[in-house]
């Protein structure tokens, strides 16, 4: 598929609406991961940001609303995904270059360096009944391995760039292994369901070239309540705040350094 049908999309709101999406009402569909993964991403204004698998382009969109001026660039290898993702900047008034690719063979366009480079790479594993959609299937399932992603991240930040990315816990030590030798100072921010229950996914920061020592933080709470107990939204204050107000997450890595 190269492109979608507009019959076939929905407007979604993003950040109480500072940020309205095109994307496939059946298919992969941005939800909180891309949201957090801008909030977590500490680039300011003139720095460049490379989203890998940039979909939509949720996650670099959402922070191009939160800090003006960042220059947004994104790599997507389903065509009609890219294609969504040069319409949703331009609708949003934002400038982000998006290039079909892979990124086991990044695409001669994005072969620069970048202040920042974030993904939200699929963590579903291999195998397991598919998806009848098979764009949704390619966006969620496992295919290039974690540790793939962090090798082309690594490869495309400045010295002293920084990593940002979201994903499962189980893929953790896969992505821990993988910074070395060029990624460091590592950070990594647990995002717990409620308070108490184990993070079902977490946050992870690191700089090219850092020598800091690794820091697990206090985690990230998103929902109020030991349960979820009925139809209706259930944020944290600090999980509203990042959410729906394009609040950042600095509060929860501490300094950046």
């Amino acid at each position: 598929m190269t492109a979608f049908a507009d019959a076939d999309l929905t407007d979604d709101k993003f950040l109480m609406g500072r940020l309205r999406l095109l994307q496939p009402a059946r298919g992969y569909r941005a939800a909180t991961d891309p949201v957090l993964l801008a909030a977590a991403c500490p680039a300011v204004a003139g720095e460049s940001v490379l989203d890998l698998g940039c979909g939509v382009g949720a996650a670099a969109l959402c922070l191009g609303a939160r800090v003006p001026g960042v220059v947004l660039a994104g790599l997507e290898v389903q065509p009609a995904y890219a294609d969504l993702a040069r319409r949703n900047a331009d609708r949003n008034g934002l400038t982000m270059e998006v290039v079909t690719g892979d990124l086991t063979d990044m695409p001669r366009a994005l072969r620069r360096d970048f202040d920042h480079v974030i993904a939200n790479p699929p963590y579903y594993a291999p195998g397991g009944t598919p998806s009848p959609t098979p764009d949704r299937d390619r966006a969620l399932r496992v295919d290039t391995p974690i540790a793939a992603w962090v090798a082309a991240a690594g490869s495309r930040l400045r010295p002293g760039g920084w990593l940002t990315m979201i994903f499962a816990t189980p893929c953790l030590p896969e992505a821990l292994a993988a910074l070395a030798p060029k990624l460091g100072a590592g950070m990594v921010l647990p995002l717990e369901p409620r308070r108490g229950r184990d993070a079902t996914r977490v946050i992870l920061r690191a700089r090219k070239g850092g020598r800091a020592p690794f820091r697990l933080l206090a985690p990230f709470t998103l929902h109020e309540g030991p349960l979820h107990d009925g139809d209706r939204e259930s944020y944290t204050p600090a999980a509203m705040a990042v959410l729906r107000e394009a609040a950042d997450l600095s509060a929860a890595f501490g300094r950046v350094g």
